[in-house]
Parts: structure tokens; C-alpha cells; sequence
């Protein structure tokens, strides 16, 4: 089955990287879908986002990136995409999570799987990240090497 793992991914994180691959590991084939959320400030540019998770997801078989613009019911439809995956970390995610997983089940018939976080990865959020680097922290072990050298970059500038 083919399953999607969304988000804006501003930056992508190893927490991320994680659910990605557990989907891979239980359904075999996962479309990331880089969309823009209208309520967030980024860091990174949308072509930026999805250069990054290209590369962070390079050598993962079985898994693809793609710009998503639009809706997710949409997105999933066109492409034969039959469930959504999300990762969760505590309550405030599956409160949020359940109310996307009804609309786009009622919208779409799309289904929704939510995995819990890893235990080491339960306390990461991309806006923690951007928060940390902002004020001069190193973040590089919570992200793939290739975000960590892009925001190096953007500290540089």
C-alpha cells in the first residue's frame, strides 16, 4: 500500500526521518508531501523545504518527495494514495491529528494511521529547532546533516 507521511517540514528532523521510515517498514511505499501551512512563518523557502527532504530521504527505496499544494485529499486521490501517516508525540498532537484524520476521512475516504514519536525523538518539534538555532544553538543532532549544513548557511548569512 501506498501511504503518505505530510508536512511542512521547516525543517525536517531526525524525529521525522523516523516516522518516515517505520511507515516504509509497514507499508512499503511512502510519498513525503511538502506543503505550505498559511498560519506558519518559515525558515526555509518551500523549494528550499523540499530540496532538503530530498536529500535528507536519498537512498530510503521505497520512498519519494513531492510539493504538495492544495488538499491532501486531493493530493492522495491523484496519486492512488490510500492512508495518511503521522507521527504523535503527546496529547496536544492526537487531539489535533484525529480532527485532520476525520476531515480528510469524510472529505476523501482517506484513512489515517498515527505513530507514536520514538522516545528519543518524543521532545522534537521543527519549532523547537528554529528557536534553538535562532539563538545561536547547536541543533545538529537533532536534524539530518544536510539541514544542519543548510543552517549553518543561513546563520552565515
Amino acid at each position: 500500500m501506498k501511504v503518505l507521511c505530510p508536512g511542512s517540514f521547516d525543517p525536517i528532523t531526525v524525529g521525522h526521518l523516523d516516522i518516515i521510515r517505520r511507515a516504509h517498514a509497514l507499508f512499503g511505499q511512502v510519498v513525503v508531501a511538502i506543503g505550505n501551512n498559511s498560519t506558519k512563518k518559515y525558515l526555509f523557502s518551500f523549494d528550499e523545504r523540499v530540496a532538503l527532504v530530498e536529500e535528507a530521504a536519498e537512498g530510503l527505496t521505497g520512498v519519494t518527495v513531492e510539493a504538495m499544494d492544495g488538499l491532501l485529499v486531493d493530493f492522495c486521490r491523484e496519486r492512488g494514495i490510500g492512508a495518511v501517516v503521522k507521527g504523535i508525540r503527546f496529547g496536544a498532537d492526537f487531539d489535533f491529528e484525529l480532527q485532520q484524520a476525520h476531515m480528510n476521512h469524510d472529505m476523501g475516504d482517506i484513512d489515517t494511521v498515527l505513530l507514536p514519536a520514538a522516545r528519543e525523538h518524543v521532545t522534537l518539534s521543527s519549532t523547537i529547532i528554529r528557536q534553538v538555532h535562532n539563538l545561536g544553538g547547536d541543533v545538529s543532532k537533532y536534524v539530518p546533516a544536510n539541514v544542519a549544513a543548510a543552517l549553518a548557511r543561513k546563520r552565515a548569512l
